[in-house]
């Protein structure tokens, strides 16, 4: 038990000092300026942080890799897995933003340059950039250059001096109400090739975020969309949105991948199992997927004696990896049962002596002793 509420504490205290800041804990963000909204709701979800002083910088400006990052994890897809990445010269695997880069690539956020050879990852993202990819990340009606430019020299003083590559995709966005212009300005301007600011930043993903809830690109909606299949219906699992919470106190079956025996195994001894089956919900959302990996130690093993005792044998599981490689926890117990007919009840009852076993074909059902929540569109574990 001390041990237990040790882990238990550690976890409170790690989640503590990673919640990320409200945007009106940035000294340089008021409660009334006109990114404040969006800088606090992207701050809350771990889409963009602030600087080691506290402050946030809503005037500075925000590298390609950066935005990216922010674009990707912005559409929840931080933890998809891309299999065949786009070379660059400027860009290797140890690069920090690598992975984000090479999955705005695959959703259709970014396309390579002309060269095709360089991504300039250190560059300033420019606001045609940024709004580019806000774009990108939605399925839209597509329109004229003349009907882009119809719409844009209503309210832009600059609109018939953008790049030709800006004018469909600031065309799109004006008819969307997603370009991001500070207030102030008696008539706003486009200023497509001016770096894009943090707070314009915070604002542009705000609106594709918003707008991709709605109307998602192709691939986006694929890997946005709640997987389903057959498998072990788990009743008390509850689904908000596209997260699925298996509670505490859930029976789930798990499979041992090595005999184990109250007569030859003992306690301390780690095990391996897997998932015999799809975890799911009522609906049949997937909330962990068949054959991830489960691994824990034998808690309490006493041999079955005959006229003493029956056997014990507990399990006690920690670990899951799952479909997606990812390595986390998932505390559970259960206790090894075996079903007799009636005559050996009676046996059992009255001379005792129960030896229990279980080999890679037995199916042991575990009680969860934390929620699990999970991402249902990919299998992700909240951690």
């Amino acid at each position: 038990m001390k041990n237990l509420l040790r882990v238990v504490f550690s976890l409170m205290v790690g989640a503590f000092c990673i919640m990320p800041a409200s945007a009106f804990q940035f000294p340089d963000v008021a409660t009334d300026y006109w990114a404040a909204k969006q800088i606090e709701i992207l701050t809350d979800k771990g889409v963009i942080v602030g600087y080691p002083d506290g402050t946030f910088k809503p005037d500075a400006n925000v590298t390609r890799a950066e935005f990216a990052t922010m674009a990707i994890k912005a559409l929840g897809q931080e933890h998809t897995k891309v299999a065949q990445p786009v070379e660059f010269t400027d860009i290797t695997p140890d690069h920090w933003a690598y992975d984000a880069i090479q999955k705005a690539l695959y959703f259709d956020l970014i396309s390579r340059e002309k060269d095709g050879s360089v991504f300039r990852p250190d560059d300033s993202v420019s606001r045609e950039e940024a709004t580019t990819v806000a774009v990108n990340a939605l399925t839209t009606e597509e329109i004229s250059p003349a009907k882009a430019k119809e719409v844009l020299s209503r309210k832009y003083a600059d609109a018939n001096s953008i790049p030709s590559s800006f004018l469909i995709p600031a065309g799109k966005s004006e008819i969307l109400n997603m370009i991001v212009v500070a207030p102030g300005q008696d008539k706003p301007k486009l200023e497509a090739e001016r770096p894009a600011t943090r707070a314009e930043v915070a604002a542009i993903l705000y609106n594709m975020t918003e707008q991709s809830k709605l109307n998602p690109n192709a691939k986006l909606a694929e890997a946005m969309r709640k997987k389903t299949g057959e498998g072990y219906v788990i009743p008390e699992a509850t689904v908000q949105g596209s997260v699925g919470v298996i509670p505490a106190g859930a029976i789930v079956p798990v499979k041992v991948t090595k005999y184990i025996s109250t007569q030859s195994s003992k306690a301390g001894d780690m095990y391996v199992a897997t998932v015999p089956q799809n975890y799911i919900t009522r609906d049949k959302f997937i909330l962990v997927y068949e054959n991830s990996n489960l691994k824990g130690q034998l808690l309490d093993v006493r041999s079955g004696k005959w006229f003493v005792r029956n056997g014990v044998l507990v399990l006690n599981n920690s670990l899951i990896t799952t479909s997606n490689d990812q390595v986390t926890e998932l505390l559970a117990s259960g206790e090894l049962h075996k079903d007799r007919n009636w005559f050996m009840k009676i046996v059992r009852a009255t001379l005792k002596g129960e030896k229990l076993d279980a080999t890679p074909e037995d199916v042991i059902y575990m009680k969860l002793l934390k929620p699990l929540k999970v991402d249902l569109t990919n299998g992700w574990i909240y951690e």
